[in-house]
């Protein structure tokens, strides 16, 4: 979720949800430790639960980022071992560590001691022309004798030579039954199934069949009504009703007026709530005038008002 899950997008998530518990983009450990990048670990207290991933493979560096996150406040520190990018191959982290388990053992073994809060690590189930069913279990065991607890299973392998990392989210194909094998043979780890999930109803099913949770990327951010809406209802069993899209958009004023007091453009949070109405009525024009608006130089809170005012009432209830 490179250049998607930024803070702006934290903060609209977190207003659709209470509950849900939402993670930052990768941020590199090199960059924190030297080039002292910390402004790349700011985010807003009413983001909570939030999650810190962190991208690495030297154990001192990501152990360093690890404590930087815990002094900042996040929740947890997720270590990715599924990014197939071009950026993270050449740095040799990222899916790329799949490759060298005993090394993710180390990693995770450093950051645990230097950080307070909980290391976690998501993975892939193999990449290139391993097999599956022979290294994951094999991975599980090193993370889990490093003193992992949870773990996050993108059902997919990586192929880090031959496909795009777009390509990698699509291509190879879904192994859902691997992980709810690996459940079973790790019970003692709370696994969390990642990779091509759509719906809340498919959450649900997944959950009621075993798995311990459910990590939704693509298309919570596509349409994040429709998978985070009524998340804390069906997932966190909240009485309280969930807010309509209208008032999402207003509860996001204060946001982006803070950000554009801050010399902030308005497009660098309006780009994330362009699905806010996906499927419903005005939809379109929604889109089209938010973003119109937010590429003028000095657009503001009206413009987005005014994108909001062409969006039925009923659609937006």
């Amino acid at each position: 979720m490179m250049d998607w899950t930024d803070r702006h997008c934290r903060a609209l998530h977190r207003r659709i949800s209470r509950h849900a518990l939402l993670y930052t983009e990768m941020v590199t450990a090199p960059a924190l430790v030297r080039g002292g990048a910390r402004h790349l670990l700011r985010f807003d207290r009413h983001e909570h639960p939030v999650a810190l991933q962190l991208g690495g493979a030297d154990p001192a560096e990501l152990a360093q980022a690890a404590r930087m996150g815990a002094e900042e406040g996040y929740d947890e520190i997720n270590l990715n071992v599924g990014c197939p990018s071009d950026r993270v191959q050449s740095g040799c982290f990222g899916a790329a560590l799949m490759k060298t388990p005993a090394l993710v053992g180390e990693c995770a073994a450093a950051m645990i001691a230097a950080s307070p809060v909980e290391i976690t690590v998501k993975c892939r189930i193999g990449v290139d022309d391993q097999e599956p069913r022979e290294v994951l279990p094999a991975f599980l065991e090193t993370v889990r004798d490093a003193g992992v607890r949870r773990v996050a299973i993108h059902a997919r392998k990586a192929w880090l030579q031959g496909l795009s990392p777009k390509e990698n989210r699509d291509i190879p194909p879904l192994d859902y039954p691997l992980a709810f094998e690996m459940k079973r043979a790790f019970p003692d780890l709370h696994i969390s199934l990642n990779g091509g999930i759509q719906s809340l109803e498919e959450a649900r099913k997944f959950l009621s069949e075993g798995i311990d949770g459910v990590m939704i990327g693509r298309a919570a951010y596509q349409a994040p009504m429709a998978v985070l809406g009524a998340a804390d209802r069906l997932i966190f069993g909240e009485a309280r009703p969930p807010a309509t899209a209208h008032e999402v958009v207003e509860a996001m004023v204060p946001h982006i007026e803070a950000h554009l007091a801050e010399g902030g453009r308005l497009h660098a949070v309006t780009r994330h709530m362009l699905g806010l109405f996906a499927g419903q009525p005005g939809a379109r024009a929604w889109r089209r005038a938010l973003s119109e608006a937010g590429a003028r130089e000095g657009a503001g809170v009206a413009n987005l008002l005014d994108a909001l005012g062409r969006v039925p009432q009923a659609a937006a209830a």
